[in-house]
């Protein structure tokens, strides 16, 4: 039986998201892959382009997907916008920008672009569906998994099975590297009762960076291409 190329993988992984687990009260998941048909056809686009192919990766890990990158698009850390002027997918019933989808592709493009960087990466979370939580006000805002320990406590085995799930698509365990310190702080719990990852590389999340540090955000792409190429 002829293997599964790498898209192909990814792509059944995707279509088969579902978090049926509990939620603290005021906090929500949203599957884009549910909620907007056209987010299947374009992630599938994005992974048959770039990942057709059996190749070993390495694993860049975020921190869950934001509602306007992947949360729209599927494709982590990937607004429509970057979608379309990037990676040549264009999405027509959405349109999205997403800061830390600035940052990324800023460095991919000098890293080599889009083509030579996904041929060596590949970009998931250990949450890899949206997560939101409702304000004072009533609006829904933007969650990480981290950001209430109840929360933590209801999606750490959903997180664990996940990143399990991750790596069996073909990925380097040798070393990952994990976007946001404090993200760190909870992949390397996890990492110690599962034992998935010989070596954890930490680097700031491009989030934190364009807003936070934008007026240093080439020394932090360099950093980040210097971190990452270091052992291709």
């Amino acid at each position: 039986m002829q293997q599964k190329v790498f898209a192909k993988k990814v792509i059944d992984f995707n279509k088969n998201l579902h978090y049926k687990g509990q939620l603290p009260k005021g906090f929500q998941v949203l599957n884009p892959y549910l909620d907007n048909p056209e987010t299947i056809q374009v992630m599938q686009q994005f992974y048959d382009k770039f990942y057709n192919d059996n190749k070993q990766r390495k694993f860049i890990i975020g921190i869950n997907p934001s509602r306007h990158g992947a949360g729209v698009t599927g494709v982590p850390f990937t607004d429509t916008k970057r979608l379309a002027t990037a990676c040549g997918i264009a999405m027509q019933s959405a349109y999205t920008h997403e800061v830390s989808s600035v940052f990324l592709y800023d460095m991919i493009e000098q890293f080599g672009g889009v083509t030579k960087f996904y041929q060596t990466f590949y970009i998931n979370s250990p949450f890899p569906l949206a997560i939101v939580r409702k304000s004072a006000n009533g609006h829904w805002l933007n969650a990480n998994y981290y950001d209430d320990k109840k929360l933590f406590d209801n999606v750490k085995e959903f997180m664990k099975q996940s990143l399990q799930q991750h790596i069996s698509l073909g990925l380097d365990t040798s070393e990952v590297f994990i976007l946001g310190k404090k993200n760190a702080t909870f992949i390397n719990l996890l990492n110690k009762e599962s034992k998935l990852f010989q070596k954890l590389t930490v680097l700031e999340h491009p989030r934190y960076i364009q807003q936070y540090k934008s007026k240093e955000k080439q020394w932090y792409i360099d950093k980040y291409i210097s971190v990452l190429g270091s052992n291709l």
